[in-house]
């Protein structure tokens, strides 16, 4: 049972059992359970400004915060923009357009360049790329990582956190690497999860080149951008989910819908997970070749 779950199973109210008394049986860290309730500490009134925050960006993803806040306003609500701006510090969105300071690393981390300028990408496992997302819950909201593989789409690995700490992308891209053959490059953005030495250790370790976006460049991250808006249209906004293991059960089903039964109209409605195995053949065809000289002439014309 992993820390979500066991935040979920929580009852702050309960009549006999203290909220310390409750982390001890769970064996969860009070800091944890703290921690998740900074996330859902917000009052109702910034809740439903958030979920509308979210779906005006997810919609405009080059809205900053003063459009952001005019958009709140022409919807009747009470805000100023410096709430906007907390809110969307706290939600970890910004506006893709070029501005100052966007997309700001800790100034402690290395920036590595990006390498995919001019890389035409033709086949799975040589990129990687990553970032998180906002999700609501019902009184709550929670952050999920997704990595996926540039060339087919596919979703490798996920994770959900109540903090916007660098653990829970670490564990994501573990997960991914245990499973699936390891990509030449790995991109992200500069955000701190992401430049951090825990997440880049992880890919100097497994000799995978980091790439990173450049400040402001929208389409430098574009596809699993476009995986966002395609998980929330189609998942998110349509459900409320009452707490985070509810979520975490919708999101494993929609991730198999997405990358089992999903067409996709750029690969001539393939779902993502044929294109990835057919890559995936089409390399181990082309590295017999290679080894041994010798294929079919199809094959042969194939890897040419």
């Amino acid at each position: 049972m992993n820390v979500l779950d066991k935040i979920a199973m929580m009852e702050p109210l309960h009549e006999k059992l203290s909220v310390s008394k409750q982390c001890e049986l769970l064996n969860l860290s009070r800091s944890s359970y703290y921690r998740k309730d900074r996330c859902t500490g917000e009052s109702e009134y910034n809740l439903k400004l958030m979920q509308l925050l979210d779906e005006e960006y997810t919609r405009h993803p080059f809205y900053g915060s003063r459009k952001l806040t005019k958009y709140l306003k022409d919807q009747k609500y009470t805000v100023n923009r410096k709430r906007v701006q907390r809110l969307m510090k706290l939600m970890g969105i910004r506006s893709v357009a070029p501005g100052p300071d966007t997309s700001k690393p800790s100034p402690q981390h290395k920036v590595y360049p990006y390498l995919l300028r001019d890389v035409e990408v033709t086949r799975a496992n040589q990129v990687w790329c990553t970032d998180i997302t906002y999700i609501r819950l019902k009184g709550g909201f929670v952050y999920l990582v997704a990595i996926m593989d540039w060339y087919s789409r596919k979703v490798l690995s996920w994770e959900l956190s109540t903090s916007m700490d660098d653990s829970f992308c670490v564990s994501a891209l573990e997960r991914a690497l245990r499973l699936f053959p390891k990509p030449e490059i790995f991109n992200s953005d500069q955000g701190s999860q992401f430049t951090g030495k825990a997440f880049t250790g992880v890919l100097n370790k497994a000799d995978i080149k980091i790439s990173m976006d450049g400040k402001g460049r929208c389409m430098d991250n574009i596809f699993i951008e476009r995986l966002w808006r395609s998980v929330k249209y189609e998942e998110i906004y349509l459900n409320e989910y009452e707490s985070a293991d509810h979520l975490r059960r919708a999101l494993g089903k929609y991730f198999y819908f997405y990358n089992e039964e999903r067409p996709h109209q750029h690969f001539d409605y393939q779902t993502p997970m044929a294109v990835y195995s057919t890559s995936i053949e089409q390399e181990t065809i082309c590295a017999l070749v290679d080894d041994s000289g010798y294929a079919r002439p199809a094959q042969a014309e194939a890897c040419a």
